[in-house]
């Protein structure tokens, strides 16, 4: 017989689970996608929203992902409404013993599905889809719920985790088990070359966009080409870890682009992943007799070098020897697949790597009154700037998250 907690699982499968039918739909083909594609970049588009997608899809066009803020934007548009109420309904009968807080998450789980399977039905390709940020220093929730994800949707789901110590650890069991992740939240390329080598998810990130912005918004400088910078550079070293160690298989994706001319400027990258204005942007205002890789350009960042905080922006494009060989001393260690969180963070502190600060609830409630970009006057040099990053970013995803957990809250009343 069937326990409780069989039956919950079965049926939240029941629910988040569509068969995915029809052939890949016919699109046009674009001119300067195809160059684009032509120079080695694979083209995604940023969004959860389907509508938007379908206005400027184009053949070229490889797959989709969608994130927190993304997936939150759409269940306030209330298209899921009708799914939130009947599978409140259905949880109730087989899941009363769930407390509100644990409803909540399985209706986002199955809201999420949805959210993915929308874009995956009408597009037949590939889609990421995000953890919750709750789960981001939980690595037993955070493989329960990938499993769970990649359970529904095997063919096309790519599972989205952040960027934690947790998140390292749990990619690098993840990824044994053959499973797509994208390893979001990368603000560096010494953060982006400790995944390839440690956990070697299936994608990176470098959010671009926030390094251009947190520079121009800290008036440090115009922020010019701070995130391209980090982002080709990113580019270089995983191409070197690729060439060195064939298991290594890391592909790179640059993401948080806000323009045409930043895809432009990224071409033959291994991926981009493109928010419709930027994609529209690109298709309106590209060239593509101008347009070539600028993957092995050399690049000047918009800092102004005068600036005693600019320093911190030296350490986002380069891995030296001194960090190769941390990475090299942490995966000599006995027991690193029994590693916890705190662990990798305490192995950090004591190899003299200020990768992962300890950040206290007190210093999470800062950086989300700061919103997606930290001032950094306000922080000591003892934090790493890709580490205060990432944490901003999972603080302004978890923003979002909470309000589309109080929209799904609301019909629990």
């Amino acid at each position: 017989m069937a326990t409780v907690g069989q039956k919950l699982d079965d049926l939240l499968h029941q629910l988040a689970y569509e068969e995915i039918v029809g052939d890949k739909p016919a699109s046009e083909k674009n001119e300067l996608l195809e160059k684009l594609t032509a120079l080695g970049s694979e083209l995604w588009i940023d969004t959860g929203d389907l509508e938007k997608a379908q206005t400027i899809w184009k053949s070229e066009l490889a797959a989709l992902t969608t994130n927190n803020t993304l997936a939150n934007q759409v269940v306030q548009s209330g298209v899921m409404d009708e799914t939130i109420r009947d599978t409140v309904k259905k949880l109730r009968i087989v899941g009363a013993k769930l407390d509100e807080e644990e409803m909540v998450t399985e209706i986002g789980f199955v809201i999420n599905c949805k959210i993915a399977l929308r874009l995956v039905q009408a597009f037949k390709v590939k889609v990421s889809v995000e953890l919750h940020p709750a789960m981001s220093r939980d690595i037993e929730k955070s493989l329960a719920y990938a499993r769970r994800y990649f359970k529904v949707c095997p063919e096309y789901f790519i599972i989205k985790i952040p960027l934690t110590p947790e998140g390292f650890l749990a990619v690098r069991t993840l990824r044994k088990e053959r499973m797509p992740i994208n390893f979001t939240l990368g603000f560096s390329a010494r953060q982006n070359y400790l995944a390839a080598r440690l956990s070697n998810p299936t994608y990176v990130n470098v959010f671009l966009g926030r390094l251009n912005q947190v520079v121009s918004d800290n008036s440090l400088g115009s922020g010019d080409m701070v995130g391209e910078k980090v982002t080709l550079a990113t580019q270089g070293a995983l191409w070197d870890l690729r060439t060195e160690d064939p298991d290594v298989t890391t592909r790179l994706i640059g993401a948080s682009i806000r323009n045409g001319d930043q895809v432009a400027a990224l071409a033959g990258l291994d991926v981009l992943t493109i928010p419709p204005p930027a994609m529209e942007d690109f298709l309106k205002n590209g060239d593509s007799k101008k347009l070539k890789s600028h993957v092995s350009d050399s690049i000047t960042a918009g800092i102004d070098s005068g600036n005693p905080l600019a320093e911190k922006f030296n350490m986002l494009w380069d891995v030296p020897d001194s960090f190769k060989k941390f990475v090299d001393l942490l995966l000599r260690q006995e027991g690193l697949d029994r590693m916890t969180g705190d662990g990798l963070r305490a192995f950090c502190h004591q190899n003299k790597s200020d990768l992962f600060h300890s950040f206290s609830d007190a210093e999470f409630g800062t950086l989300t009154g700061h919103g997606k970009i930290p001032r950094l006057k306000e922080w000591p040099d003892t934090i790493a700037l890709d580490d205060l990053m990432t944490q901003s970013a999972l603080q302004s995803f978890a923003k979002d998250q909470k309000a589309l957990d109080e929209r799904i809250r609301s019909f629990l009343e």
